[in-house]
């Protein structure tokens, strides 16, 4: 917050009621090019963040009170009590100050974490696209000030009160401020007739558009006038009392009856309980680890009236120090910090790869993903479209080559191949055809490797020539024909992207790709929107896109004419529907079924080369039927003026990532609005799908591509027998991804969704992952999605899963070795109660204290260590994990109870060597409280025992870096390159390493201080009994290796370790590969049979 007092938001009069020219003079910003930088920051100092009072805030003291409520700290709390109760100030004093210690820790690490979580999140919070020195900048919404000038579309959140100039079909929906349902439209241009401000209510302010508020249809542009609490949401911010309640919480009998203020008094006590004991809040994994706390603690408590019952309920303060000891031992006090701290480490790797997670409950469920359900442009392509080729009926195809800019109208070479006759035509293809046959069979179509110089040699030959046929016809394009004219114009004009050429950064476009790309072509030709508007043509009223019919148009007039001119373009299926005639001037002709066959024709050929096909049509009413005519009625009657074939290349990581896809066990599926054609050509690009659907069944390979029509119109019936769901779903509507995504949860998959707009809110939440576009995406679709990708890129998802499965085994990692540690414990001490000294009190082999001092100290740096563990190099190998047993698989608990038993055995076997071997079985008296002369054989095996656990807890961190391979042998790839890998392999991860090492060091001071090992560890020093601890750690290894060798020699709990061959031989992502190994071997084979030939030749020849 700013130190110094913001500035106050106000003008002369309510912007509705000011020009936009004078509002523009107050804040000193400028239309065209919006605030400077400078401007910008000065507004931020002065009107502080554009933020209610409280929102994304963390609560220091809800944080504490989290802290306090936790299991662990229960248990704690009791034992000091207990401690107290008997008399025993040292150690009650200790535990105070541990627990004092660990609240204090634990609510610094969980506030630091909170508050990283809360910038973390707000990375993916509503955006405004704003206007700063001239270029259109994405920025979080917080960073609008007033004098911003922005602009808003169909699915944005307005990110603060706006007094709009530009307006095209504008409707908010504005319910949350005004309570009504029906979105307002709005009309930049509206003069009140009062001046009274409070004679015009908020809702008929159609000039603005208000902060929170959601664009549901149009576009617009406006200048900010208000931010923050000065906004219309933020005085209804400041005047709310009180929290909007769960269902059923209501206390009025009235009007739920007479049981109802039980059942709400009930629910409300249970919501108050749950939410201090963190039942009911959290992640699931969270609540499930605060469940299992519980449940330990119950477990403490069973362990202590066990203590007392073999004490024959003799309450005695040796008793109750006893009970102490197992409570506090089977409790695992750092478990939720560990969980906290690894989830904070876990989004700020996500954002480091471009993935920002909104739900914590992401980060557990990601490693679980079966099915990725993706969209096509800017996510597997690179949503940089360029116009490859354009088709004018009756004239011919116009190509742009030599180009991968795509925003520049200057680059490349545009050449046009005329419409051969019919006749003609097709004897010049059948004639092509035959040639291009006869070459292959022909030795002429042998290829052989030429000599690198050779072949650049050649190359510039070949280009010079082609340079020069391509100056030949130069002269004839850019002639622009009556036919090319009108589609160009069609095109510039049904277009909202900007093109311009800046001195300082060349050729600059704003828009999306698809109309960036449109515009581009006709700037080619001069035939630029800004170029034509300036010529006299003017918009009367935009249909902005539909997702549903896939189509948008335009409405423009020409000065001085008394008719008005409808350029529409969208989906050729969708337009040819609409138009009854083809072609303008002298080749226009009525549109019929042949001619709408010969349309489809050019589209499947344009789309299986992997062009996105639009058609753009025209049509010319009068001006007067354009004010009265609703949509429906105006885009009938088009002429179509032709085709527009868009390419946009896959990205280079795309079929890597879909390899890496088919390897961890995941199937990838694309959901696109393109024609099947152009998916079905993209998918095999990337290796969605296989070139050669020939390696497949008839009934695989048909039901692979589906399009939106032919999916929707299946029942579910009839989707579940398919032997496996579509791969590809082209010309997809919203509702057709909300009716995959319940396909696949029937055949039991876990399904991620990616969508970018309003209508894709539905789906992102119905799949278990909803990931939205940060670049693309709407507010709307963020809102509902799980995660954000930065980069819109399907790599990144890769990137998340992989980041989410390395959370999830790190997690599974340090709860193994947190719970084994008081599995062990728990053995040692119940064992431990028939050690009983001269007056039958039990002498336990740990004291309290020494418990506490590995369990918060030894375990919990270990367990962090763990939790920063890097990935596996097989992490990508497996399949997904079960999401529904979560972390506490069979293989984790039964392990658990290995190393505990064999953990507790080691332990237990050195007490009863050190007091029963040399220590003639001397127990002595009252040793659980003080030392005296007859409790030095039990103080020094209390001390080799302490050495010996903080030992194997230790080693058992380096153990746990894998569930199944050796220690010895971490990783199968370092593995292979070095004879002895174990240190390479413990030195990666350099905090466990030092973790480790200074744990196993830090015991030698515990075991030899004076005071601090008798008076509060009740030990003291040793000296041969080392070699027992140093036995016991080597015993521990042996023991945990042989069960990890026993894992693997007879694959137990392999289930879900291993990914199994897909039974349809659909492995996405290595088609490509094996089509090239294919035709390597083919082309080797070729050549080797060509060689030998030769050979026999020569030696015929020879014995001639």
């Amino acid at each position: 917050m700013p130190s110094n007092p913001l500035t106050k938001q106000e003008y002369s009069r309510h912007p509705f009621l000011l020009s936009v020219d004078s509002i523009l003079d107050h804040l000193t910003s400028n239309r065209e090019t919006g605030l400077s930088l400078v401007k910008a920051q000065e507004g931020q100092r002065n009107y502080g963040p554009n933020k209610l009072k409280g929102e994304g805030k963390v609560q220091w003291y809800s944080v504490l009170l989290k802290q306090i409520s936790n299991a662990m700290i229960l248990v704690l709390v009791l034992a000091m009590a207990l401690s107290y109760g008997v008399t025993d100030y040292i150690e009650g004093g200790v535990i105070t100050a541990v627990i004092f210690l660990n609240v204090l820790i634990g609510f610094y690490q969980e506030f630091q974490a909170e508050k990283k979580m809360d910038s973390l999140r707000s990375l993916s919070s509503p955006s405004a696209a704003v206007m700063r020195d001239g270029k259109i900048e994405t920025i979080p919404s917080a960073e609008v000030v007033p004098g911003d000038i922005v602009q808003i579309k169909t699915g944005d959140t307005v990110p603060a009160d706006v007094r709009l100039f530009e307006v095209m079909n504008l409707e908010c929906d504005e319910k949350i401020l005004t309570g009504e349902a029906i979105p307002v439209a709005k009309d930049a241009k509206h003069i009140f007739a009062s001046d009274d401000e409070l004679a015009t209510g908020v809702g008929d302010r159609i000039n603005m558009a208000y902060s929170s508020s959601t664009v549901t249809k149009g576009r617009a542009r406006g200048v900010v006038v208000f931010t923050g609490m000065s906004t219309e949401i933020g005085k209804i911010a400041e005047s709310m009392q009180g929290k909007k309640r769960k269902a059923n919480r209501s206390m009025s009998w009235k009007k739920h009856g007479n049981l109802q203020p039980a059942k709400g008094a009930a629910l409300r006590t249970w919501d108050s309980v749950g939410k201090f004991l963190g039942l009911t809040t959290g992640t699931p994994l969270q609540r499930k680890l605060s469940k299992l706390a519980y449940i330990l603690f119950g477990c403490a408590i069973l362990l202590a009236i066990i203590v007392f019952g073999v004490n024959r309920f003799d309450v005695t303060n040796e008793v109750a120090i006893y009970a102490i000891s197992t409570g506090i031992a089977i409790i695992p006090e750092s478990l939720i910090a560990v969980l906290t701290i690894t989830m904070v480490v876990g989004m700020t790797q996500m954002r480091k790869r471009k993935v920002v997670i909104r739900q914590l409950s992401a980060l557990e469920a990601l490693g679980g993903i079966t099915n990725i359900c993706s969209d096509k442009t800017g996510t597997l392509t690179q949503g940089r479209m360029i116009t490859r080729k354009v088709w004018i009926p009756g004239i011919g195809t116009y190509t742009v080559s030599d180009t991968e800019e795509a925003s520049d109208p200057t680059s490349g070479t545009v050449t046009m191949r005329p419409d051969p006759k019919v006749h003609e035509g097709n004897t010049q293809a059948r004639e092509e055809k035959k040639k291009r046959w006869d070459l292959k069979r022909s030795t002429s179509g042998l290829s052989f490797e030429i000599p690198t110089e050779k072949a650049l040699k050649d190359q510039r030959k070949s280009d010079k020539a082609m340079q020069g046929r391509l100056n030949d016809c130069d002269s004839s394009l850019l002639k622009v024909s009556s036919e090319l004219g009108a589609f160009l114009r069609s095109t510039a004009l049904c277009n909202l992207a900007r093109i311009r050429n800046d001195e300082r950064n060349g050729w600059q476009a704003i828009g999306d790709p698809t109309e960036i790309a449109l515009q581009v072509f006709a700037h080619r030709f001069k035939y630029g929107k800004s170029n034509l508007e300036s010529q006299g043509w003017n918009q009367l009223a935009e249909y902005p896109f539909d997702s549903s019919i896939k189509r948008m148009s335009v409405v423009y007039q020409m000065e001085n004419k008394s008719s008005a001119m409808i350029f529409t373009k969208g989906a050729v299926e969708r337009v040819i529907e609409l138009c009854d005639s083809i072609g303008t001037g002298g080749n226009r002709q009525n549109m019929s079924e042949s001619i709408k066959s010969k349309v489809f024709e050019k589209l499947t050929s344009l789309a299986s080369q992997g062009l996105r096909v639009m058609a753009i049509a025209q049509r010319e009413v009068p001006f007067k039927q354009t004010t009265q005519t609703s949509r429906e009625s105006l885009e009938n009657g088009l002429t179509l003026l032709g085709l527009a074939g868009l390419y946009d290349p896959p990205r280079p990581e795309t079929n890597e990532a879909v390899q890496n896809c088919t390897k961890a066990g995941i199937k990838v599926h694309m959901l696109t609005g393109d024609h099947p054609s152009t998916a079905e050509a993209i998918a095999k690009e990337v290796g969605i799908m296989p070139r050669n659907m020939k390696i497949l069944p008839t009934d695989v390979a048909s039901s692979l591509v589906k399009t939106a029509t032919e999916f929707d119109g299946m029942s579910d019936a009839e989707i579940d027998a398919l032997p496996t769901l579509p791969l590809v779903i082209a010309r997809c509507a919203p509702d057709t991804k909300t009716r995959m995504i319940a396909a696949l949860h029937r055949r039991k998959g876990f399904v991620a969704m990616t969508g970018d707009g309003v209508n894709d809110a539905p789906s992102l939440q119905a799949a278990d992952v909803g990931i939205a576009m940060g670049l693309a995406g709407s507010d709307v679709a963020k809102g509902a999605a799980d995660i954000v990708l930065t980069d819109d890129n399907f790599a990144s998802i890769v990137n998340a899963i992989e980041e989410g499965r390395r959370m999830f085994d790190n997690i599974q990692k340090f709860v193994l070795h947190l719970l084994t540690s008081n599995v062990g414990e728990v053995i040692l001490l119940i064992v431990g109660l028939g050690f009983q000294d001269q007056a039958g009190f039990s002498v336990f082999p740990l004291s309290p204290l020494q418990i506490l001092w590995i369990n918060m100290l030894t375990s919990s740096f270990p367990a962090f260590g763990l939790g920063r563990e890097k990935a596996s190099s097989d992490i990508m190998r497996r399949p997904p994990h079960d999401n529904k047993r979560g972390v506490f698989t069979i293989q984790i608990i039964v392990d658990m109870v290995v190393y505990g038993i064999i953990m507790g055995a080691c332990t237990l076997l050195t007490f009863v060597i050190v007091v029963y071997g040399p220590g003639n079985g001397n127990l002595g008296f009252d040793c659980n409280r003080k030392h005296s002369d007859s409790c030095d054989v039990v103080f020094r095996a209390r001390a080799t025992v302490f050495a010996e656990l903080t030992w194997l807890i230790l080693v058992s961190a380096w153990e746990f870096k894998s569930i199944r391979r050796s220690m010895f042998s971490l990783d199968p790839i370092t593995s292979a390159e070095a004879k002895f890998p174990f240190f390479g392999d413990i030195y990666n991860n350099r905090f466990l390493f030092y973790a480790v090492v200074i744990g196993a060091l830090s015991v030698f001071p515990a075991v030899y201080i004076p005071g601090l090992n008798t008076n509060v560890f009740k030990h003291q020093g040793i000296t041969w009994e080392w070699g027992l601890a140093f036995g016991g750690v080597i015993i521990f290894v042996l023991g945990v290796e042989t069960w990890k060798g026993m894992k693997r020699q007879f694959g137990w709990f392999m289930a879900g370790e291993k990914v199994e061959s897909d039974r349809l031989s659909l492995n996405q992502g290595f088609f490509n590969f094996a089509r090239s190994l294919t035709r390597r071997k083919s082309d080797e084979d070729q050549m080797g049979n060509m060689i030998n030939g030769i050979v026999e030749k020569m030696k015929n020849e020879t014995q001639v």
